[in-house]
């Protein structure tokens, strides 16, 4: 049996009209109805009483429906289960990071970790959060590293992703140093007013920490006199763009410390102006592996052990 028969049969069986159905299936009424046929010789019983206007389902027609419904569902949940029998027995972790933290936090993480459980092969995707968090939506990978704020929601939803807080960072106004070791730029300084602008190099919509700046300082920043001069989506390219004097950029913590260490970049605000962060993993529990399990346990361990008593 062809299974392009199952559709044939389904479609007819809901308009009761070959011409029409024929249409639907984009092709030609005597095609579609050597088709039909086909089945029927294949099953060994007539499925459509032709005589009736439109054409109405023998018993065994209306039998085979839900069988055809049956097997076509049923085939259409072999790739992905098949998919879940090759990742259950993958030895692979499938991480998507952000770009920030997969140069800054992720290795001594993950090095940690190796300490209380063997860690095999690792599939890593660095990328703006909003497609990590896609990848993770889609099933593609099973953990999810990012930034995170608890007054700014991700698209995951907690209920069906849970996360492990697995480190603290802050987000901070930095800016390069003139000769004097201050920072060329500043916001929100004593006397600042909207009137001094003051370049300020950006996120774009795809990235999390943009999103969080956004929905926690988004307002006063134009009062402040924050004037967009430079947008991208990496804070690996922000990094770059404020070293060099273009501007003023809220970077991570984790991501900068051997600038802030070597004065090269400075805070150039009040502490007002930082943001606390969490780092967090979000799991898929969807697409599961036993070595994923043992993962997770491992890192809710870590996590409950850093903990304050």
């Amino acid at each position: 049996m062809n299974l392009i028969w199952l559709d044939d049969f389904l479609t007819l069986a809901a308009t009761g009209n070959f011409s029409r159905a024929a249409e639907e299936r984009h092709m030609t009424q005597p095609a579609f109805s050597r088709r039909i046929r086909a089945l029927e010789e294949w099953l060994g019983v007539v499925l459509f009483d032709r005589s009736a206007h439109p054409a109405t389902l023998t018993e065994a027609g209306e039998w085979f429906r839900t069988t055809a419904q049956e097997i076509r569902a049923r085939v259409a949940r072999v790739p992905d289960e098949a998919r879940a029998v090759a990742d259950n027995q993958s030895a692979t972790l499938r991480f998507a990071a952000t770009h920030a933290l997969s140069f800054s936090f992720l290795p001594a993480w993950l090095r940690s970790l190796e300490a209380r459980t063997p860690i095999g092969p690792i599939q890593l995707v660095s990328d703006v959060l909003q497609q990590c968090e896609a990848l993770t939506l889609q099933g593609r990978v099973q953990f999810l590293l990012c930034h995170a704020h608890s007054q700014v929601p991700g698209r995951l939803d907690p209920a069906l992703y849970p996360s492990v807080k697995v480190g603290s960072d802050a987000l901070l106004a930095v800016s390069a140093a003139d000769d004097a070791g201050r920072p060329r730029h500043r916001i929100g300084g004593a006397g600042a007013s909207g009137s001094a602008r003051v370049p300020m190099l950006g996120y774009s919509s795809e990235s999390g920490i943009g999103r969080i700046l956004r929905a926690l300082h988004g307002p006063a920043l134009e009062q402040a006199g924050a004037e967009p001069v430079f947008t991208a989506h990496l804070a690996s390219v922000l990094k770059t763009m404020t070293l060099d004097g273009r501007g003023l950029a809220w970077l991570p913590r984790s991501l900068i410390e051997p600038e802030l260490a070597a004065a090269s970049l400075v805070e150039a605000s009040d502490a007002r102006w930082q943001v606390a962060v969490e780092i967090r993993l979000f799991r898929n529990p969807t697409v599961g592996s036993r070595v994923a399990d043992v993962f997770w346990r491992a890192v809710q361990e870590a996590a409950a052990q850093s903990r304050p008593c």
